[in-house]
């Protein structure tokens, strides 16, 4: 499993990344990233995002970011 950040929608708002209780997601270039070495895949960042840029992935071969 995957989080993914969709580029397209991100607007760098970092609501995800204070809710992050893992401290997994970061802002880089005004566009949310995640470090999967960090992440334990709760998905408490997919609310949290307001513009509905983060989603689930079932695919492990997907990149981080679209």
């Amino acid at each position: 499993m995957k989080i993914l950040v969709n580029r397209d929608k991100c607007r760098g708002s970092g609501e995800c990344v204070k809710v992050c209780p893992q401290d997994a997601i970061f802002l880089l270039d005004g566009v949310a990233n995640v470090d999967e070495s960090k992440c334990d895949f709760d998905g408490i960042c997919i609310p949290a995002c307001p513009h509905g840029a983060i989603s689930f992935s079932e695919k492990k071969e997907e990149n981080l970011s679209i």
